[in-house]
């Protein structure tokens, strides 16, 4: 696999200094989310020129980096519809940038039924998943147009929790340009972990061949709740994750998540030393 990083993982920098941190530090590919690392230019829908996505490109190039993800996480679920448009009009534009950019993937999560994104029992209700698709379906039309992957992430606490639900909009939606991306801490929660291995290989079965990108982190239980922590830093077995890798997904981007600047090598060790064993 190719091992990346959060580029706003990185010590904090301008854009080229913390790809030059991330290069110098192993890392051969980046999840880019631009609002997250960029504060020394605009990157609302207006600044996303051609010429903004080529200077992008020639950066990431002269760092020998891929841009992994292009990272748009916004909530496709808003019942504000007013918000929604806002919210969909900058889907198209990262996914136009994503064009221009050469970035593998534009990458999302699956949202909450509420304008302020956050867990409710709705977010697990038929209706909820049946208005994500609803509103997904234009996106992913458009990322057929323009030639972009878009990438959903299957989340517990969102609308898309599990391998099920994701399978469902694959299949609802039907198009080669939506795919996934298979974090496997972020289908657990403290009611689920203990099955955290059937858990894996249900999301291995159902959505191995549609997973483009893999995020890589552990996880820890701490006073009743599941915290998610860098690669290596809790108690994640990750024996069936790195076989899934090995086996079916030769030179996937695999960026790392919940690292901090002191830990990022370490982790980075820790999944290539489990590579190389398993």
């Amino acid at each position: 696999m190719q091992i990346g990083i959060r580029l706003h993982d990185v010590k904090k920098a301008p854009l080229e200094e913390r790809l030059q941190t991330a290069r110098e530090q192993g890392f051969v590919c980046a999840h880019l989310a631009l609002s997250k690392v960029i504060s020394e230019n605009p990157v609302d829908d207006g600044a996303l020129t051609p010429g903004y996505a080529m200077y992008l490109k020639k950066l990431f190039a002269r760092n020998q980096m891929d841009i992994a993800v292009l990272g748009c996480y916004l909530n496709l679920a808003n019942p504000n519809q007013e918000s929604l448009k806002v919210i969909t009009r900058r889907y198209l534009t990262n996914i136009r940038f994503a064009s221009m950019l050469g970035a593998g993937v534009v990458g999302t999560e699956t949202g909450a039924p509420n304008e302020d994104y956050h867990f409710e029992e709705a977010c697990h209700t038929e209706e909820a998943l049946e208005l994500f698709i609803r509103n997904l379906r234009p996106v992913v039309g458009y990322a057929e147009r323009m030639g972009v992957i878009l990438a959903i992430e299957p989340v517990y606490r969102h609308i898309v929790c599990n391998p099920k639900r994701a399978r469902r909009v694959l299949d609802a939606i039907a198009s080669p340009n939506l795919q996934i991306i298979f974090d496997p801490v972020n289908l657990l929660d403290i009611s689920n972990y203990q099955n955290s291995d059937e858990i894996f290989a249900e999301a291995i079965d159902l959505l191995g061949e549609d997973v483009v990108v893999m995020h890589l982190k552990d996880y820890r239980v701490e006073n009743g709740s599941l915290v998610s922590t860098a690669a290596g830093t809790g108690q994640m077995d990750y024996s069936r994750i790195i076989r899934f890798m090995k086996e079916r997904k030769p030179y996937i981007h695999a960026t790392l998540e919940d690292t901090v600047p002191e830990n990022a090598v370490q982790a980075r060790e820790h999944i290539q030393r489990l590579m190389s064993l398993l």
